[in-house]
């Protein structure tokens, strides 16, 4: 009895030394990720000559210069597993193999994602990683592959931390630094857990090209996934990111004035910016918002902080962001579908709480420039009020900075 106790104890004590010693790699996102992903737009529908021209575009269209980096090939690329249980990519799709398309992509000065599922099929019922998680990350690695989106179909009974966390360590053993994207739909508080785990976590379902609709489905619209994400902020930071799902900017179910108004709140929420339109193929309007350099950098802040919704007048909403070098973003969304004419008096405020930060108060005691991003226009001082006009489904998005 006292051996089998002390062989127990061995046996346990070498896992808490192998749990202590696995780890996520670091430093691979110390601010939102940025790319693309064949899912949202494509489906299964891609093979490896439309991947290297999404490559192509990336890398001539303006997209990298602005820090896009990463193509992300989602579900329907594999097909089976060998004889010796490794995964085999579709052959007809991919004839060149994934480490030649790997390599075309990264000559780009791009890096390369792929997808695969914690149960034992993907959601499309292609081999899933369960039970060959180790062996996986071994074959991802030699490919070349740098970012790894896991998906949770087909998982049963399965302990979502556990099976994550497997993963995790399979990549960290691998040896490859891979960022490592959870997409678990939020079913088990991720964000409670996932920070050890992963670069960034799904907080919800499926989103839609549909700006306000609740489909009772998997799938949800831009504002019923915005509405989620308020009480998830104090859980993201630096390496560690609320992912509220791939951007639809571009697709048809958005106009122009959504698309804006969806790409701006992302960006608000200091979310992954993971284009989902078909980017070889866009229209100036929609390129225009997806590389604007400076609503970008508000996604890009390095203080990593997620936006406070700030007030709340039904279809008016105020998103409050800190920026770097005490300066702010302010989000004035209308849901509305009409437009509505805005007379916003900072004086009347004064202050914002953060709930999340031990009650940290943002003041306005200064008088503060203030700037249209996407118009690049100024728009006077924080001392006078700020009348502007809200289109139906759109946004004014400002950034306020101190006058010197």
């Amino acid at each position: 009895m006292k051996i089998a106790i002390y062989g127990l104890w061995i046996f346990n004590l070498l896992l808490v030394s192998l749990a202590v010693q696995a780890q996520k790699f670091e430093n691979l996102a110390p601010t939102p990720p940025m790319g693309w992903n064949s899912w949202n737009y494509f489906k299964c529908d891609f093979n490896e000559e439309l991947i290297k021209k999404v490559a192509d575009a990336m890398s001539s269209n303006g997209m990298k210069a602005v820090g896009y980096e990463y193509i992300v090939i989602d579900d329907c690329w594999q097909v089976g597993r060998d004889k010796n249980g490794n995964i085999i990519p579709d052959p007809d799709k991919f004839p060149s193999g994934m480490k030649a398309l790997a390599d075309y992509i990264h000559s780009k000065g791009l890096k390369f994602g792929l997808y695969s599922d914690a149960g034992t099929k993907t959601c499309k019922g292609l081999p899933g990683s369960r039970g060959y998680e180790f062996q996986d990350a071994r074959t991802y690695a030699s490919w070349g592959v740098d970012f790894l989106k896991y998906d949770w179909c087909h998982h049963s009974t399965q302990d979502a931390k556990a099976s994550y966390t497997l993963m995790r360590d399979a990549l960290y053993k691998a040896g490859r630094p891979i960022l490592f994207s959870i997409c678990e739909w939020g079913e088990n508080d991720p964000w409670l857990w996932a920070p050890e785990v992963g670069h960034m976590w799904r907080t919800g379902h499926d989103i839609k090209d549909c700006f306000n609709c609740d489909l009772n489905t998997s799938s949800q619209g831009v504002m019923q996934i915005l509405d989620q994400q308020a009480v998830l902020r104090k859980y993201a930071g630096p390496n560690a990111w609320n992912d509220p799902d791939m951007l639809e900017v571009g697709n048809p179910g958005l106009t122009i004035a959504e698309s804006r108004a969806h790409f701006s709140l992302w960006c608000m929420l200091s979310a992954p910016l993971i284009a989902g339109n078909d980017i070889i193929d866009m229209s100036p309007e929609i390129k225009k918002i997806l590389i604007d350099k400076e609503v970008i950098a508000i996604d890009q802040d390095l203080l990593g902080i997620q936006a406070i919704k700030w007030l709340d007048y039904g279809d008016l909403e105020i998103w409050f962001k800190p920026l770097q070098n005490e300066e702010y973003a302010v989000c004035f969304l209308n849901r509305n579908e009409k437009e509505k004419t805005l007379n916003f008096d900072f004086n009347q405020w004064g202050k914002v709480f953060d709930p999340d930060k031990g009650w940290k108060k943002y003041t306005f005691d200064a008088t503060y420039h203030i700037y249209d991003v996407w118009k690049k226009q100024h728009l006077g001082t924080s001392k006078t009020p700020l009348k502007a006009t809200i289109p139906g489904h759109d946004v004014l998005l400002i950034k306020m900075s101190v006058k010197k």
